[in-house]
């Protein structure tokens, strides 16, 4: 009888092995997926995986819809890796967003130089702003992190929606939720003429690289490693804990309302209704596909923005809901879960157990 067996220590290997692992079993149930819903698996499989990436423009979509969760990823982890829980990056993503709109808004369409930086900094500091009440709350009276900045997601889509619909509404939209086009100097460049690629995949590269030195080669980022690691070393070593939850927060929130402003002032052009796609959600298992590190979240974020092509694909290819993309994202979500479990343990092959099972007899 198989049985599991702690392990000494966790093994670094399968730590990398089991996001391989993982991606694999959600392939193969992606195939009996495709079955059951009526589809040849085989060409369910190239319509969602291979499809989009066929020719240059794919491939450019690929890289825009990575853009935002390579941002929120790296943020999150910086604050996972410190055991601070910030679930509510989608939140800060709509106000990163909102308060870029505002900026752009002003602007119109005059010539204006500075509007994209200061767009871009407008946004980290609502996303910022937005992730700093669960850092307040959690260490002025010690509210979890996770409910409060989960909670405060539909309060932002909520603020969206009043704005959309009220102050903000397009007067000439044909009564559409939406905001007036942004002029052009509100409008990030593009990098690949005739596609939507737009400079912000630059800034999420550089925000990579970034988090790789502030993660991985700075005391602070040591720091909140160790704070989120061993809460009593780092306590006995003078490193304070709130400090790490002030950080972590911010950081994520900051990088959220980043990819907030590239999404209105990239592809979407305008604030709509539909600002809320469910990137910062999809982020939490980047950040944990990639282990937390940027190099791994950059491939994860690729994987995740295939997904979301692949939903769109099927459903135009093959009559398929496009939230197939979610049931994709699920799968992943599970299967890393229940392949990390051999990290700290493994299976062990017993051939006395069935022995001491109770109906057995002795």
């Amino acid at each position: 009888m198989l049985r599991l067996e702690a392990r000494a220590q966790a093994s670094r290997r399968m730590s990398w092995l089991s996001p391989l692992l993982a991606v694999g079993l959600t392939v193969l149930c992606g195939l009996l997926l495709f079955a059951a819903l009526g589809q040849h698996p085989l060409l369910g499989l190239r319509v969602f995986f291979l499809q989009p990436l066929y020719d240059l423009y794919g491939l450019s979509e690929l890289l825009l819809k990575a853009t935002p969760l390579m941002l929120i990823g790296v943020g999150l982890a910086v604050g996972f890796r410190a055991g601070v829980w910030n679930i509510g990056a989608e939140g800060q993503f709509i106000v990163g967003a909102l308060f870029a709109t505002g900026i752009a808004l002003r602007v119109g369409d005059t010539a204006a130089p500075w509007a994209v930086p200061a767009m871009v900094v407008a946004g980290a500091i609502g996303g910022a702003l937005w992730a700093a009440i669960p850092a307040w709350l959690r260490t002025r009276w010690r509210t979890n992190e996770i409910l409060v900045s989960l909670m405060l997601v539909y309060v932002a889509q909520l603020l969206a929606s009043w704005l959309i619909y009220g102050p903000w509404k397009d007067p000439a939209g044909y009564n559409f939720p939406q905001t007036r086009n942004f002029g052009d100097s509100a409008l990030l460049p593009i990098l690949v003429e005739g596609t939507r690629l737009h400079a912000g995949f630059v800034l999420a590269l550089a925000v990579l690289l970034a988090g790789y030195v502030f993660m991985l080669r700075s005391f602070r980022g040591f720091q909140m490693q160790v704070g989120g690691q061993a809460p009593e070393a780092a306590h006995y070593a003078g490193f304070s804990a709130a400090h790490a939850v002030w950080v972590g927060l911010l950081v994520g929130g900051a990088l959220s309302g980043m990819a907030g402003m590239t999404e209105v002032a990239g592809p979407m052009g305008q604030l709509t209704s539909q600002i809320s796609a469910g990137y910062g959600f999809a982020a939490i298992i980047v950040a944990f596909v990639g282990r937390l590190h940027p190099a791994g979240i950059l491939g994860a974020s690729l994987l995740m923005a295939l997904f979301f092509l692949g939903g769109e694909q099927a459903q135009q290819h093959l009559n398929l809901p496009s939230s197939i993309s979610k049931v994709f994202q699920g799968m992943l979500l599970f299967f890393l879960l229940a392949a990390d479990l051999f990290i700290a343990y493994r299976l062990r092959w017993d051939g006395t157990a069935w022995r001491r099972l109770p109906w057995m007899p002795r």
